[in-house]
């Protein structure tokens, strides 16, 4: 057995180390951690783990999605999606379960919902942004100030 364990002693299978980049296509079934940069598409079951250091401009299908750093694309999980209070995302989320922790920047529509049926093609709608937690809710909007958004979306590496 590898040494390789999270906090909750889930077998890290897949990271991207702080200072690395990878740009491509992941597909997995346990956990990937990203405390580097990564670009492409991530699917399959698994979880995926956004660490503090952690930058990902991806398109995300997962089972459980843990967000500490920073993440610019689309998300999708069929069990749930956790917003540290480090994290920042910029995009869409889909989710029948989303847990979002104090000092979080979000800016993007949040569908909480089971994952299927008419709430998908309404979760990645770019018009507006919402909060549904099965109610009928008004609108509202968060949006990183432009320091922050400068410092973390900024320096993307090609």
């Amino acid at each position: 057995m590898s040494n390789y364990l999270s906090e909750d002693g889930t077998f890290i299978n897949s990271l991207i180390g702080e200072g690395s980049f990878f740009k491509g296509d992941i597909s997995l079934k346990g956990l990937l951690r990203i405390d580097g940069d990564f670009k492409g598409t991530i699917s399959e079951g698994g979880k995926v783990l956004v660490g503090k250091s952690g930058r990902a401009e991806a398109i995300v299908s997962a089972g459980t999605v843990v967000i500490g750093g920073v993440l610019k694309g689309n998300i999708t999980a069929t069990e749930k999606v956790v917003i540290l209070s480090t994290g920042m995302v910029i995009g869409n989320i889909l989710a029948p379960r989303l847990l979002v922790e104090d000092g979080v920047i979000l800016n993007g529509t949040c569908t909480v919902s089971e994952v299927g049926g008419n709430t998908e093609s309404a979760a990645f709608s770019t018009v507006g942004s919402s909060f549904s937690t099965g109610r009928i809710n008004k609108p509202f909007r968060f949006s990183a100030g432009k320091e922050r958004e400068r410092e973390s979306v900024s320096s993307w590496k090609e």
